[in-house]
């Protein structure tokens, strides 16, 4: 059956519009809820010589002022490496780390009792980038390496050798709900914990690890979040924490919101990369060698950095064949707050760094870059093994590049651009085409695993609960889609409940681009669980109806909200009949379901093996033109074709697309995360912090999805689209730096870092007058 159902919009929809959709800070509690606030840091690294908590403590209205002193179970929030306290002891590490809690009836006494607080601090010396790490030589753990061939062979044979750096920023991920969570006390060690979390399992272990009961007294529920994009795959777990500490040193319900500005002031960001490279290519533009070194800077705790680090080495040649290379990935500890997952998980720095050596082999061989990134993509029959040994397989570049090209007339508009740039001194113009290949699977393989819990019921309605999370990304309405789909049922009898780890334990975070992959293969495998039971029920009741015995349990067939015998059409009986009939026969009518992602397996020591599942595939023409004087620019046009197999909902996947490039947009142009020499950051607000607003979406913005390319590893034959259209941005990103390059005829590369913001811009053409005044004057002589 197709993936077609007449519902194509998002579940929440209505809510959404409405302001009825229910987050966490709407929950309804009553008179004995608490208002929770964490005191943190003003240093990015100190000792704390001494506390006094009792003034704070004896104010009316305060119920509870907490330290590290007072949590019953461990102090540790780390999710991987045990290297995160949840409230600091001796020392602080960074600005934003959480040292006390504060129960109270308002808000205003929450403030009171802060300021009430005594504490002592001696300064200590800081690290605050990645520059100051490697000369302290502070790594949060060992290097990472991986590769394939001879790459110092190759380099000393090839024709031309590159090599440099560059630079990729911090971002925020600014989530229009910030972190939040409600704790509610239940009977002796319960704890019931509604929370903002893409990990509810996670959420789950740590809550009660920090409380000191068994993970069975502690319930996570969560309906939505308002936006997540990986800041609240681990960070999350802080604020579930610290509203649990409250609510169980009170007795009563708390509640913590984080204000704005604490939220980006205290949580961790997309991590900075400092990329150094060499590269060895031919004079048509065929590169034989990368020697590629990827520095990360990871923060105060490991987090997730090592993970993100391995996705961005796995993703440091795009989707470029490259016989010889060499990645090497180090993660550097810093006294900023832990950085942590952000859409993509780490590669759009991989390909960030990748695009810039094609873009740079092109200017230097003065060849389009299209033309080099065509020659170099992985082919269908050969030059198709990855760095690490994974066959790309089932390959759509060569399609969608085809089918781009013509589409967006990119020939044509290269030579309109050449006229305009010709014709306009202070307004250039350029436009780049960039691909992405993005590997689905969490590349620590047993997290590739999903459970579910379909019930129906006796009026022939189904309610779904299932492990992943709704953060507006649309997972619950496929997951509706897929249930009704595989019933042979409207999607109105179908209802997905809030996650929750009582009805689906053990589950593993949303995220890495496969909540619809894992979740709707476990949703779907309960649905054949309950189908096969009904099955030999339908056979005999349409038998007894029929008074013969011909229909067999075999040609059972489940459409359009009825169920018939496929050799007998005429027999049939509805859905909502049936499940009457099978509950009358004792019939369950309720089945879990699970999954685990078959045939894939990564040996990290080695950095070797099948990582991932599948890969999704897509291509981007960005267009811009940019007015050098100010650095202001604006995106004219920007034609996207994304494969997403078969989409299971056209209209969702799209606005995947679009959201993604648009996110990915901010990171490389208007997002830039500035701390002064303190580490302090300051641009922690919406009027300092510039993410894409309307004014920035491109004037003709024209997405496809791919067509006629099924993928047969994957819930029906569909692909994910979550993650893979950020990195589709960097197209714009040199599109920018193609029209800089127009203001020296594309004679002199302009010096270039990410994200391109109008100072980068400005700067960079103030640079390329003065090379070519240079260059004149040496000319005159």
């Amino acid at each position: 059956m197709a993936n077609k159902s007449n519902i194509e919009v998002h579940e929440s929809a209505m809510l959404h519009v409405t302001g009825r959709a229910l987050y966490v800070d709407d929950i309804p509690v009553g008179e004995q809820l608490l208002v929770g606030k964490v005191v943190y840091s003003p240093h990015a690294h100190a000792q704390i010589n001494s506390f006094d908590l009792q003034t704070a403590r004896r104010i009316p209205g305060v119920h509870a002022v907490l330290s590290f002193r007072d949590i019953p179970g461990e102090n540790q929030l780390g999710p991987v490496v045990k290297d995160e306290p949840c409230l600091a002891e001796n020392e602080v590490t960074f600005i934003g780390q959480a040292i006390f809690l504060i129960a109270a009836e308002t808000e205003e006494l929450c403030r009171r009792a802060e300021a009430a607080i005594k504490i002592e601090y001696e300064p200590l010396e800081t690290i605050l980038n990645i520059d100051e790490a490697m000369t302290a030589g502070s790594l949060l753990g060992p290097e990472r390496r991986m590769g394939s061939g001879d790459v110092q062979a190759a380099l000393s044979e090839a024709e031309y050798v590159l090599e440099g750096e560059l630079r990729t920023g911090a971002q925020e991920h600014w989530y229009l709900e910030t972190h939040a969570s409600l704790c509610i006390p239940g009977e002796e060690r319960e704890m019931n914990v509604y929370s903002s979390t893409q990990h509810p399992s996670e959420t789950q272990a740590l809550v009660a690890e920090v409380l000191g009961i068994p993970r069975n007294e502690v319930k996570v529920e969560v309906r939505r979040m308002g936006g997540a994009f990986g800041g609240k795959e681990t960070q999350a777990n802080h604020t579930a924490c610290w509203t649990a500490l409250l609510a169980h040193a009170t007795g009563r319900p708390v509640k913590i919101r984080l204000f704005r500005d604490d939220d980006q002031i205290m949580t961790g960001k997309r991590h900075p990369y400092l990329i150094k490279y060499k590269t060895g290519f031919n004079s048509d533009g065929k590169i034989v060698a990368l020697e590629v070194e990827l520095n990360s800077n990871g923060g105060a705790a490991t987090d997730l950095s090592f993970a993100i680090l391995e996705r961005a080495m796995l993703h440091a040649e795009n989707a470029y064949y490259i016989p010889n290379i060499s990645i090497t990935g180090r993660v550097w500890k810093t006294n900023l707050p832990s950085n942590t997952a952000f859409r993509g998980f780490g590669g759009p720095q991989g390909m960030a760094g990748i695009e810039n050596v094609i873009d740079r082999v092109a200017r230097f061989l003065k060849k389009d870059a299209a033309d080099v990134r065509f020659t170099n993509f992985y082919g269908q029959e050969k030059n198709n093994i990855t760095p690490y040994g994974q066959q790309v397989e089932d390959n759509r570049l060569q399609m969608i590049y085809d089918q781009l090209v013509a589409s967006s007339e990119y020939e044509k508009r290269r030579e309109e651009i050449e006229v305009f740039n010709v014709a306009h001194e202070f307004e250039k113009r350029g436009m780049a085409l960039t691909p992405v290949k993005f590997g689905i699977s969490f590349t620590t393989s047993f997290l590739n695993q999903a459970g579910a819990l379909v019930n129906v019921y006796q009026d022939g309605t189904v309610l779904v609960n299932h492990g992943g999370t709704e953060m507006g990304q649309g997972l619950h309405t496929k997951m509706k889609q897929i249930a009704a789909l595989e019933f042979g049922i409207s999607p109105e009898r179908v209802k997905v409940n809030a996650t929750d780890t009582s009805k689906v334990p053990n589950t593993s975070a949303t995220a890495a681009s496969a909540g619809t992959d894992l979740n709707g293969m476990a949703v779907k495998n309960a649905v054949e669980t309950i189908k096969n039971r009904l099955r030999p029920v339908a056979a005999d009741y349409l038998n007894k109806q029929a008074c013969d015995t011909t229909s067999s349990e075999e040609d059972i067939v489940f459409e359009n909200n009825e169920v018939f015998d496929a050799a007998k059409p005429d027999r049939r009986v509805t859905f909502r009949e049936l499940v009457q009939n099978a509950y009358l026969r004792q019939v369950s009518l309720s089945s879990t379901g699970f999954y685990r992602t078959p045939d894939i397996g990564w040996d990290r020591d080695k950095g070797h093996g099948r990582p991932f599942n599948y890969f999704a595939f897509g291509m981007a023409v960005s267009e811009v033109e940019v007015d050098i004087l100010t650095g202001h620019h604006r995106l004219l046009r920007v034609d996207i074709l994304h494969d997403v197999g078969d989409s299971l909902n056209p209209a969702i996947d799209i606005g995947q697309v679009e959201g993604g490039y648009i996110q990915g947009l901010g990171w490389v142009t208007t997002e830039e995360c500035k701390w002064d020499s303190h580490g302090r950051l300051l641009n922690h607000s919406p009027d300092t912090y510039k993410i894409p607003s309307v004014q920035d979406i491109p004037r003709d913005f024209r997405v496809q999805l791919l067509q006629g390319a099924p993928n047969p590893r994957a819930i029906r034959k569909s692909k994910a689209v979550a993650e893979p259209p950020f990195m589709l941005a960097l197209s714009a990103w040199l599109a920018i730096k193609d029209a800089l390059s127009a203001i020296a005829d594309h004679e002199i590369e302009p010096p270039f870092s990410l994200p391109a913001t109008n100072e980068v811009i400005v700067l960079a053409a103030e640079k390329l007058r003065q090379a070519i005044r240079n260059k004149q004057l040496v000319g005159g002589k």
